[in-house]
């Protein structure tokens, strides 16, 4: 077996950040320290190589000495602390509004993933009521999340 280094193109103090976010986290859902697979840190490297170099999960798991369960939770309770970082789509369009801006930019993209067992009812089209996978985008017909982007009219955040 081979063993190497590698350096992820992210600022250190976005990791710094997200680790802090999950820090935060699990103080808040009561986690004694030492008991989790991963420290703060290292679950948001995780969470950030998913992101930016689209590491497949089974990858993540391995790299990082941790099941491959383990990583889908990891990954998914990053997602959730960086979610909840955001505004409401109501709550930034008054915002806007009231700042003068009459123009947003949305825009997203598919951030391809491995398969996730995960379904959802469908509730339009004409196979209503039948169950699809939740992680599957008829659009580009492959497994991924989608992240959605919303910016002024010169590009800021």
């Amino acid at each position: 077996m081979i063993t190497y280094r590698a350096t992820l193109d992210v600022a250190r103090p976005i990791g710094q950040f997200v680790a802090q976010l999950l820090t935060e986290h699990r103080r808040a859902v009561g986690t004694r320290r030492g008991r989790r697979a991963l420290g703060p840190f290292a679950q948001a490297v995780l969470v950030l190589r998913w992101f930016r170099d689209a590491t497949p999960v089974a990858r993540l798991a391995t790299d990082s000495g941790i099941g491959v369960a383990t990583a889908y939770r990891y990954l998914h309770e990053g997602i959730t602390v960086l979610a909840a970082q955001t505004h409401d789509l109501p709550e930034v369009l008054t915002e806007r509004l009231a700042a003068g801006d009459t123009h947003l930019i949305l825009d997203g993209t598919l951030i391809r993933t491995t398969r996730v067992a995960g379904t959802v009812i469908k509730t339009k089209g004409r196979t209503a009521g039948q169950p699809v996978h939740r992680w599957y985008s008829g659009k580009h017909r492959a497994f991924g999340g989608n992240i959605q982007f919303l910016a002024t009219a010169d590009g800021f955040p």
